[in-house]
């Protein structure tokens, strides 16, 4: 029996057995093997069959968005509006057959979007160029789902179950859990809160089955039998996603209402250029990108465009100096700031002070 007959036959087992106490053991088996078999299923086989083989692109820019959907819902239209790359667009499906990679400049920040081939239903089992699209998806900073606005919950759904089996994660977090295998010791479980979907049984029974008699494990939130198995794998990628629907000018403007109140939805039509405005500003805020600016003692700084560093939100001195030069850190004596993330302008903060979007910043040398 090969692996996708035994991911079949595990899938249909889940689905006939009742989610119950009785069976919540059972179920912790079943879903730990289907984990395993999917991962097995992923890996490249011999040297003919390299993860993203034929859509290597380079990571180049401030950030990467992977541009994902069916055939024909309008991915290249949308590359060839925000970008100055040229993508062919026709009539008939997987006009793209490899990657096409374009730059959106956008306040001051170069993007780089990734066309991607469509995916037809089966990808994650490799079907289609399925695991070549899906290999890039996990390099990215951000998922665009494309959805054509007519038929827009089975492909939704479809889409965000292709991409689930492959352990990509759209709009979640990290469980919160601690977990370490040993080389001795058993198995040693704790919670730091109360837990009502797991318990140490069922914690062990999953340990088991991947093979793991020695490891720390802490609960620091209460997390489901599913995150845990996540954490588990290790190798789950938790990304950003928006969903954009195409074509809404071919729709009722009841429907158009309703597809854009959904959670983490923009509503557009590439053909006639509507709503991509709305759109660049949408990808701006889930990439989390703020720009920062520098100056010179005595001189005022350049506020005009190109002149900005573009940094993740978060970011501390110590990064922004990096950025501007790798000698800066090891000569760094302190920074004076003005913007928001300070109380004072100037402010004399150090290496780990976190700056905010339009932060203004020196640096002062030894």
């Amino acid at each position: 029996m090969g692996i996708l007959d035994k991911i079949k036959e595990i899938e249909n087992e889940i689905s006939r057995t009742q989610k119950n106490k009785a069976t919540e053991y059972h179920l912790g088996l079943l879903k730990a093997k289907l984990a395993k078999y999917r991962a097995q299923l992923l890996e490249p086989q011999g040297k003919s069959a390299q993860k993203g083989e034929g859509f290597d692109v380079m990571k180049s820019g401030d950030a990467r968005v992977a541009l994902i959907g069916f055939p024909s819902v309008g991915k290249s239209t949308l590359l060839n509006k925000l970008t100055s790359t040229f993508s062919e667009c026709a009539n008939y499906e997987f006009t793209t057959l490899t990657c096409i990679p374009g730059v959106i400049e956008y306040n001051g920040a170069r993007i780089q979007l990734l066309d991607l081939p469509g995916i037809i239903e089966g990808a994650s089992q490799g079907k289609g160029r399925g695991r070549q699209v899906i290999a890039v998806a996990r390099t990215a900073d951000l998922v665009l789902i494309m959805l054509d606005a007519a038929k827009p919950d089975v492909h939704r759904s479809l889409l965000e179950y292709e991409l689930e089996s492959v352990g990509i994660r759209l709009n979640k977090r990290k469980p919160n859990i601690y977990f370490k295998q040993q080389k001795t010791g058993g198995l040693k479980f704790t919670h730091q809160v109360p837990l009502t979907h797991m318990n140490e049984k069922l914690v062990y029974t999953i340990l088991h089955e991947y093979k793991i008699f020695n490891a720390d494990i802490i609960f620091r939130e209460d997390c489901t039998m599913d995150e845990f198995i996540d954490v588990i794998s290790g190798n789950r990628v938790y990304l950003p996603c928006l969903y954009v629907y195409n074509k809404i000018d071919q729709i009722s403007i009841e429907e158009v209402d309703r597809l854009a109140h959904q959670p983490h939805s923009v509503v557009v039509s590439c053909n006639v250029g509507l709503n991509l405005d709305y759109l660049l500003e949408m990808l701006w805020e889930y990439l989390d990108l703020i720009c920062i600016y520098t100056k010179k003692r005595g001189e005022r700084p350049n506020f005009s465009q190109g002149h900005e560093l573009v940094m993740r939100n978060g970011c501390s001195v110590e990064d922004v100096a990096h950025r501007v030069h790798r000698s800066l850190v090891s000569q760094f004596k302190y920074a004076l700031v003005w913007g928001s993330s300070v109380k004072f302008n100037p402010q004399r903060v150090g290496l780990t002070h976190r700056v905010q979007h339009q932060d203004v910043m020196q640096i002062v040398k030894k």
